[in-house]
């Protein structure tokens, strides 16, 4: 797909050619809202390696299917060594002079194997985006790390001597430890806040953006000694300004005038949701599919941890019971209200992912206490799926547990493949994995979805393409041609990009799910159908860069191919 008209550069499916004939008697059922398998509650958990040598305190999945992991450098001695002999020679780091040992891993998905990347300086806490290039682009950190600008650039079949972290000294104005990072139509990274910096700038400088900026909605929700504002949950509306939410409210932000275009009520219960009472939040799907309206854009935020809940548990050991609260509001609307539910679970420290099909995972965490050094208590080892089109009151589903609490420092993104990536929680200064209510994680894991589930094989459009990687431009027809075992419902087939994130610390930043809007849906041969699929017209809605693709037929999404837009 080149983003032509020509048919020699478009998409091909083909089909996986399964049956499951004992559900052929089910032929012409309605499955608009596929359940979870018969049994209870859906999902499923597989452990992919017991120990990846650090704990997965970022992750960020790059467009070879490989997702890049790192943890800090000052937690001590890690349990993979960096190749080749090397070792970091740091006189500031605050445990170790001198480290042979890997703070950073490169997964690889499909062969399911672990390579060491070397970091030279502190990445603790930091934050990242993927540039249109395909590049992570990695931002600050603590100690001697905090104002460095990293690079990993993705590369197949390269050795670890060649594919590695590039690091560039100096290239922030301002220290960036806990601040947040979110891809601009124009390709740039904005970098908003961080502990005790109270404005944001831009990578890679420019002429006409190379200073930091204030930002005074830092300053008005920080609270002294707790803070509860960092990592700011920060989102892309449609119309190019930023949505940011700290501490309990939020703004519209022209950040190219430098002006607060809208303020945002308060959300009703007035609890905190950012670092460190750790909620979460998504952008929910932008429905592109109504060509001839304006695009509606929600936000949804979930859990954190009630006002006094940090003081409580750092000063006196007393831990609070988390949020069980998820605040959703139209950012679009003129006159913006809050809409308030209620999840099946409480929840601080837990992770957001929206799934391909447009539903939300809510996972990892803990019911007591909040973010930081051994702030939590009571695991959630329960997942819940949100519906965000159901009616209101019957959009929770809670999923399978997973064996292994992921507490402080937890992340999970979403695969290619539509399971998510799970790892981390490390609760402790170092590395500690005895004595201690939730030791060190190494453990890295992977939830599936109901929608992988093999009943639902019948439904599951498969995608294989003549080439692993397409490039599309901006507002093209293109069209696509698929098959699935079954018989189609041409109503209940879309097609949906997603942008993958970068995680850490509850919050996945450039997070972005759109349903293209689509015509002209026809059956090409007895199992083969052909859609034509409008691209996002701008990239306000849809930033220049690597997205995955998914043809998602009555929720049951295929594996994704990725896709570049520019």
């Amino acid at each position: 797909m080149k983003g032509t008209s020509s048919s020699n550069n478009i998409l091909f499916f083909i089909v996986r050619n399964i049956f499951l004939l004992l559900l052929l008697t089910c032929h012409g059922a309605n499955f608009a809202f596929a359940a979870a398998p018969v049994g209870g509650r859906g999902g499923k958990w597989d452990l992919l390696s017991s120990n990846i040598g650090i704990t997965a305190m970022h992750m960020q999945l790059l467009n070879n299917d490989r997702v890049v992991i790192y943890d800090r450098t000052d937690f001590g001695a890690s349990n993979i060594s960096l190749p080749y002999g090397k070792c970091r020679y740091d006189q500031n780091d605050t445990s170790l002079k001198v480290d042979c040992s890997a703070h950073s891993v490169e997964y690889d998905v499909a062969s399911n194997t672990i390579r060491p990347l070397m970091v030279q300086t502190d990445v603790w806490c930091s934050s990242g985006s993927i540039s249109p290039d395909g590049s992570l682009v990695q931002t600050g950190g603590f100690n001697d790390g905090e104002k460095v600008v990293r690079v990993f650039k993705p590369c197949n079949g390269a050795t670890s001597a060649i594919c590695d972290w590039q690091e560039i000294p100096g290239a922030l104005i301002q220290r960036r430890w806990y601040a947040t990072n979110h891809i601009l139509p124009d390709g740039r990274q904005i970098v908003i806040g961080g502990r005790r910096t109270f404005n944001y700038e831009f990578i890679p400088k420019t002429s006409w953006a190379h200073n930091a900026y204030s930002l005074p909605f830092l300053v008005q929700t920080h609270v002294p000694g707790v803070e509860n504002n960092l990592y700011p949950f920060v989102f892309l509306n449609v119309d190019g300004n930023l949505f940011i939410f700290a501490n309990n409210r939020a703004i519209l932000f022209d950040y190219t005038k430098n002006v607060v275009v809208k303020n945002y009520s308060e959300i009703p219960d007035g609890d905190p949701r950012n670092y460190p009472s750790t909620g979460s939040a998504v952008l929910l799907p932008l429905n592109l599919q109504a060509q001839d309206q304006e695009v509606e854009a929600e936000v949804l935020v979930c859990g954190g941890a009630p006002k006094g809940s940090f003081i409580s548990a750092q000063n006196h050991s007393t831990f609070l019971g988390a949020l069980n609260t998820c605040g959703r509001v139209r950012i679009t609307d003129p006159d913006p209200k809050w809409t308030m539910e209620t999840m099946p679970l409480a929840r601080t420290m837990g992770d957001m992912v929206t799934l391909p099909n447009g539903h939300v995972l809510i996972i990892n965490g803990a019911a007591k206490g909040t973010g930081g050094w051994e702030n939590g208590r009571d695991p959630v080892l329960e997942p819940v799926i949100y519906r965000p089109d159901n009616p209101l009151g019957s959009r929770f589903e809670v999923q399978n547990p997973s064996p292994i609490p992921r507490m402080y420092h937890s992340t999970a993104v979403l695969l290619r493949d539509g399971r998510v990536l799970v790892g981390g929680s490390n609760p402790h200064v170092y590395y500690n994995f005895t004595g201690v209510n939730f030791p060190t994680e190494l453990r890295l894991e992977t939830f599936s979805p109901s929608y992988l589930d093999s009943s639902f094989d019948y439904l599951r459009p498969q995608i294989i393409s003549r080439a692993p990687q397409y490039t599309i431009g901006y507002g093209q027809h293109v069209p696509i041609w698929f098959t699935v075992p079954r018989v189609v419902d041409t109503n209940l087939v879309k097609v949906t990009m997603v942008a993958p994130g970068f995680n850490t610390h509850s919050f996945t930043m450039n997070q972005r799910l759109l349903v293209l809007a689509s015509e002209n849906m026809r059956q090409v041969g007895i199992k083969d159908y052909q859609i034509n699929v409008v691209t996002p017209n701008n990239a306000k809605l849809a930033p220049p860069g690597y997205y995955m693709l998914f043809v998602v037929h009555q929720t049951i999404p295929s594996v994704g191919i990725w896709v570049k837009i520019q």
